[in-house]
């Protein structure tokens, strides 16, 4: 039995139940895709089905402010994604008549899309036989194949993606796509892979030449960034100083407390309310809560400032550092 024949046959009996799975709506499985680019499922499954309810269509969410897009978003981190979304729902109402494109090259160039996005709306939504590489798949590939080349270099996943052309050639691409998104996820995982319950051992250079543990090989050149946020709680009267963040940054178009960023860590000559790290893909933020009774004393704002009742914090849009800073105290 070949590859493909027994992956299927495994899908068959292990598939996981999803919200989005089997759905053909091409609208929702485009958000819920754009949800799982940088978020495990069991986070984004409560998001996925409240921005469904909030925006049950493309025109509705290309009508929507995006500070409300941001709002219904706070929490999931990672906030281009739901920009992103919001500029393509407005592309395709204004270029496309409302109506999601139906091909590769079509759906590849909207905004935040990129190779694997593309692929899984396309094989879902509308059965087109492009495979959908993500992690999971060039860890499968690479251990069943014996691909001993970095998957982080474009030749090597340009290889396992040609490969799994080949592979999907005769089998249902959505069918074939999820079955290696939920065999990556339960059977052949990053960390004690069930290799002795696999039904691909027999098929797997890896198991077969004991490298289980070497496979995939995932070398990154990722330099962290540290930086030095000093947050400022300035309260006069039931109200609150918050600012929104305008700038090209990380959290662009979400509020924040007013802010005062420094080169090294050093804690500053006010009333110290709280201290935390908050870690990113590319950076680490150090994050320093300050308690100002003054408004004069405040930092001069990177953006919009404005004052707003304590009780209508909830309908502003922060990062989850400054959400997590509100629930604290």
């Amino acid at each position: 039995m070949q590859f493909t024949d027994i992956l299927l046959h495994w899908y068959a009996d292990n598939k996981r139940s999803l919200p989005w799975r089997g759905e053909r709506d091409v609208y929702k499985i485009w958000v819920s895709e754009i949800i799982l680019q940088q978020t495990r499922i069991v986070q984004g499954w409560e998001y996925y089905l409240r921005f469904i309810q909030t925006f049950p269509t493309v025109k509705a969410l290309a009508e929507a402010e995006e500070e409300e897009v941001l709002r219904v978003w706070q929490g999931l981190g990672y906030y281009s994604r739901a920009r992103n979304l919001h500029a393509a729902a407005k592309k395709v109402m204004q270029e496309h008549g409302g109506v999601f494109p139906k091909t590769y090259e079509q759906v590849r160039q909207l905004k935040g899309i990129g190779d694997y996005t593309a692929a899984a709306i396309c094989s879902f939504a509308y059965g087109l036989p492009y495979p959908a590489v993500d992690g999971n798949v060039l860890r499968i590939i690479s251990r069943v194949s014996g691909i001993h080349d970095n998957i982080m270099e474009v030749r090597t996943k340009k290889q396992i993606t040609e490969l799994c052309h080949k592979l999907m050639k005769g089998a249902d691409p959505a069918d074939f796509n999820q079955a290696l998104m939920d065999f990556g996820s339960l059977q052949c995982t990053p960390k004690s892979p069930q290799c002795e319950s696999c039904p691909l051992k027999n098929e797997c250079y890896a198991y077969q030449h004991d490298e289980v543990e070497m496979l995939p090989v995932s070398i990154k050149n990722l330099q962290v960034k540290d930086r030095f946020f000093h947050f400022f709680v300035c309260i006069q009267e039931g109200q609150i100083f918050i600012e929104k963040r305008a700038e090209d940054d990380i959290w662009k178009g979400l509020y924040q407390l007013p802010l005062k960023e420094t080169k090294e860590n050093k804690q500053l000559k006010y009333r110290l309310l709280y201290q935390t790290k908050h870690q990113l893909t590319h950076q680490t933020i150090h994050a320093s809560f300050y308690d100002i009774p003054d408004a004069k004393k405040l930092p001069a704002p990177a953006g919009q400032r404005l004052t707003i009742p304590l009780i209508e914090l909830g309908n502003y849009a922060f990062p989850q550092l400054i959400v997590k800073f509100f629930n604290k105290i």
